[in-house]
C-alpha cells in the first residue's frame, strides 16, 4: 500500500486510539466454544493495522492461534446443516481472529449466501476483503452493509479506515467518521471516530476533520 507522508503522521496516533476498541470488539464476539445460538450482537471489526494488509492471511504476533479442533467441529456442524448461516459466520470469525483472511472470506461469503441480511457478517467480510488487498471490493461490501442497516456505525467506522488508508481519501474518511459521531456520539464507535477526526484535523487541517457532538 502506498505510504504517503500523511500516513506516517496520522496512522500511529489514530490506531493507537482505536486499538482498545478493536480488541474490545473482538472479545465481544460470541464465544466460539459456547453452544451455537442466534447472534444478535454487533461483532464487525475495524482493521487492526490498516497500514499493512496481510494479503496472504498469515498470522502475526497479534493473531489468535487457530483452534483446528474447534474448526473441524464447526465445519462438521455446517456440513450437517447446509442452511445454518450462523455456524458459517462462527468459522469465519475463527479464521478472522487468526488473521487467515482468505479463509474468513470463504466462510463469511458462505454465511451471507444463506442470510444476506446480516450487516455484522457483511462488514466482517468487507474487512476481510480489505486485508486481502481488495480495497474497492471492501468498500462495495460496506455499502451493502449500509443497505441492510443504514445506521450501522461499525460499518461507517470501517469505511473511514479503508478510505483513509486504502484510498488515501481523507475527506471521505472524515465524512464517514463524522456520521458515526452524529449517530452514536457516546458509543465506543462514536468515541473512536471523534478521536480519529480530532487527530486527523491536527495532522491535516484541510480535510475538515474535527467532530461535533457530545464529548
Amino acid at each position: 500500500m502506498k505510504r504517503d507522508s500523511w500516513v506516517l503522521g496520522v496512522a500511529g496516533v489514530v490506531f493507537g486510539l482505536l486499538v482498545g476498541w478493536i480488541i474490545a470488539s473482538q472479545l465481544a464476539r460470541p464465544d466460539a466454544v459456547a453452544t451455537i445460538a442466534p447472534d444478535t450482537s454487533a461483532n464487525a471489526s475495524a482493521p487492526a493495522d490498516a497500514q499493512s494488509p496481510t494479503g496472504g492471511g498469515g498470522q502475526s504476533s497479534t493473531a489468535t492461534p487457530i483452534d483446528d479442533a474447534r474448526v473441524r467441529e464447526l465445519v462438521a456442524q455446517a456440513d450437517k446443516n447446509p442452511k445454518d448461516a450462523h455456524v458459517r459466520a462462527l468459522i469465519g470469525n475463527l479464521y478472522f481472529d487468526a488473521e487467515r483472511y482468505p479463509d474468513s472470506v470463504k466462510w463469511y461469503e458462505a454465511s451471507l449466501a444463506i442470510d444476506p441480511k446480516n450487516p455484522d457478517v457483511s462488514t466482517d467480510l468487507g474487512v476481510s476483503y480489505y486485508y486481502t488487498n481488495q480495497t474497492d471490493r471492501a468498500l462495495e461490501q460496506f455499502a451493502r452493509s449500509l443497505q441492510i442497516n443504514p445506521s450501522h456505525t461499525k460499518t461507517m467506522l470501517n469505511i473511514g479506515m479503508v478510505k483513509a488508508f486504502g484510498k488515501q481519501d481523507l475527506a471521505g474518511a472524515a465524512e464517514a467518521w463524522q456520521k458515526v459521531v452524529e449517530l452514536a456520539p457516546d458509543s465506543p464507535e462514536g468515541r473512536a471516530a471523534r478521536q480519529a477526526l480530532d487527530t486527523l484535523k491536527q495532522a491535516h487541517p484541510t480535510t475538515g476533520g474535527g467532530a461535533t457532538g457530545k464529548s
